[in-house]
């Protein structure tokens, strides 16, 4: 069914935890438009709701118009504003009895049996939320090590408050998540999790989860090869057979605390539309996201999409602020260009291949299969072997930790000539200005 293509596109509709070609257009943007998405927070509120079917609340899959399988397409991440005043957040423990094989995925209500079951809300605390059927705790989490956050107004910081403060933000939940409208979880903040209270946080907003969508369908939080691993075996509708099936996957769950405004992503385009999504805004988290959780937020993000043609990409790639990438990745400054041409004068090297910084992000069951996985990205898309790949990273790149236990980000200075090879040194030149 063809959708009006508009330059400019506003999404505030949401999937119940599903990433797949079988899900409801947001709407249609035209190739070089803009899409704005108000987002409500993922991981705990989605994680608490036993409607949802993923651990996250993303937006419906966004058509870009002319977008075609084996396509790129280029996000530019214009702005993530916070529209929470507090969350909370911390490590997990789960529920024994209120799912099958996944928590995340699987929910059920462990007195009535009944599967995704419907919930209300009864007073605060771990057991407020209730099978609407015969109202006991249907909630899969609780949280084994929790704590509860509230932002300055300009959202710089951020305060773990005591159990004054957590019980006043679970008396008025909803308003202070800002949950949008057509969201459908039930706020965090109710739980009122109040440990380490008076810890002072820096603020650093970004999008956790976003991309294009699968060739096949997939929990939301678990389009990734770390989380995905609890696909395989499972016996409910998402199961995989084995670890191929999961090759499926375009990793939009990556946690990069640097996909963050000034940022460019780069995904693969696996279905006709591209069928971008965006979801999981954080207010910040450390490099790793060491609790599996962080600071889920409500916000909003301004995105300009294009695309580029004929891009055999294997997953995505990241193009960082210049400030976020590691030193030895940075682009050359005019006084290194200098004095490598003199050595190349002196040593009677006939060429010095210009390079510019790129990263690529992989994922699988550990940080070592993650970045392997992203060795053979670079590899399969550059035409190198894993011997070069790992020489250049090593020399002019290095590999940084996502999230535990198995999102990386691979930097590297790639041969410009490389990049034109895959239709792609226009993109790199113009985010670092080269």
């Amino acid at each position: 069914m063809s959708q009006q293509v508009q330059t400019e596109l506003e999404v505030d509709q949401y999937t119940l935890g599903l990433v797949g070609p079988e899900q409801e257009w947001a709407g249609t943007v035209a190739d070089g438009g803009t899409v704005r998405t108000h987002t409500p927070p993922a991981c705990w509120g989605p994680m608490i709701t036993p409607e949802f079917r993923g651990g996250h609340e993303v937006t419906r899959p966004i058509r870009v118009d002319g977008a075609e399988p084996g396509d790129a397409l280029v996000v530019h991440i214009k702005d993530v504003e916070v529209t929470s005043v507090a969350t909370s957040t911390g490590s997990m423990a789960e529920r024994e009895g209120a799912f099958g094989d996944d928590p995340f995925v699987d929910h059920v209500c462990p007195e009535c049996g009944t599967e995704w079951p419907e919930s209300i809300v009864e007073g605060t605390g771990e057991d407020a939320i209730r099978c609407a059927e015969c109202g006991a705790n249907a909630s899969s989490f609780g949280f084994e090590f929790g704590y509860t956050v509230a932002f300055d107004e300009d959202r710089s910081v951020g305060l773990t408050v005591g159990p004054e403060g957590a019980d006043d933000l679970a008396n008025r939940a909803h308003e202070a998540m800002a949950l949008p409208e057509n969201s459908r979880q039930h706020p965090i903040l109710l739980y009122k999790p109040d440990e380490i209270p008076g810890t002072l946080g820096h603020l650093q907003p970004f999008i956790g989860n976003i991309g294009t969508t699968p060739s096949r369908e997939f929990p939301d939080s678990h389009n990734a090869g770390d989380f995905g691993q609890f696909l395989i075996g499972a016996d409910h509708d998402w199961g995989l057979e084995n670890e191929e099936e999961l090759d499926a996957r375009t990793d939009g769950h990556m946690d990069s605390n640097d996909v963050r405004p000034g940022a460019t992503l780069i995904c693969p385009v696996e279905i006709e539309g591209a069928g971008l999504y965006v979801g999981d805004l954080h207010a910040n988290q450390g490099d790793g996201e060491l609790s599996l959780h962080t600071t889920d937020v409500s916000g909003k993000t301004e995105l300009e999409v294009e695309l580029v043609k004929d891009v055999d990409l294997d997953g995505p790639m990241l193009l960082p602020n210049e400030s976020d990438l590691p030193d030895i990745a940075r682009p050359y400054t005019d006084e290194e260009r200098a004095a490598g041409a003199e050595l190349a004068d002196q040593y009677e090297v006939d060429d010095v291949r210009d390079a510019a910084p790129v990263q690529f992000i992989g994922s699988g069951a550990t940080i070592n299969d993650a970045t392997d996985n992203a060795f053979e990205r670079a590899g399969n898309l550059f035409g190198m072997t894993e011997g070069e790949v790992r020489s250049r990273c090593t020399f002019t790149g290095g590999v940084e930790i996502a999230r535990l236990p198995g999102v990386v980000q691979l930097s590297m200075l790639a041969p410009v000539d490389v990049l034109e090879a895959c239709n792609l040194a226009e993109t790199v030149r113009e985010k670092y200005g080269l």
